[in-house]
């Protein structure tokens, strides 16, 4: 049965982010891509022009990948804001599992190779990294009303959250360990109890 065009555009989209997120942006060939997805080259030159195109697609889609994962989940749910706050990095934590492609970034990594020589790819990838720290600096705000923290700004702290969860990615593919993520993480978790304290005891791990 042939694969409907919408269908294949969807899986040589997914397909590119496993593999920038596992090999890299420029390790990542056009037919490694068409082979993951199981389709033909033909049918990737139908739905895209090059392999920088295909990119540009793919932080597009990863945007709204992203966008939907964090503002779905559990964490969500909490009525404190800084319950909320605190859930998100324990959220993160968890989501450190199985092969590192699987929870790393995908704009992360492919911003690292192409932001020089590639500014089309660099501007898509820097558009859900920006909008992961607005969404960031909208539950530090949050907390900041019940919980204020003086001359602290959302915007800075989630740069700094923003921050860290990626050094942890890159020192994690550094160290060939997960743990370095995990440990990283739970720093990040304990910087923001300091900054909010004095925090309820039932917030201390």
């Amino acid at each position: 049965m042939a694969t409907a065009p919408e269908n294949s555009r969807i899986r040589l989209v997914n397909a590119t982010i496993d593999l920038v997120r596992s090999n890299g942006y420029a390790a990542t060939r056009i037919d490694d891509v068409c082979a993951a997805a199981g389709v033909t080259k033909g049918s990737f030159f139908h739905h895209f022009a090059s392999k920088e195109e295909l990119a540009v697609a793919s932080a597009a889609a990863w945007n709204e990948r992203a966008a939907k994962v964090f503002a779905d989940a559990p964490y969500t749910l909490h009525r404190d804001p800084l319950d909320r706050l605190l859930g998100y990095v324990k959220f993160r934590r968890q989501m450190i599992d199985g092969e590192t492609f699987e929870w790393t970034c995908f704009a992360g990594t492919a911003i690292q190779e192409v932001h020089e020589n590639h500014p089309a790819i660099r501007d898509a990838c820097a558009e859900p990294i920006r909008n992961h720290v607005a969404f960031l600096a909208g539950l530090v705000r949050a907390a900041l009303a019940d919980y204020p923290v003086p001359r602290l700004k959302p915007e800075s702290l989630a740069m700094h959250m923003q921050a860290v969860t990626q050094g942890a990615f890159v020192m994690a593919k550094a160290t060939q360990d997960k743990q370095t993520a995990l440990d990283c993480l739970d720093h990040l978790h304990r910087y923001i109890e300091l900054l909010f304290q004095p925090a309820p005891k039932s917030r201390v791990r």
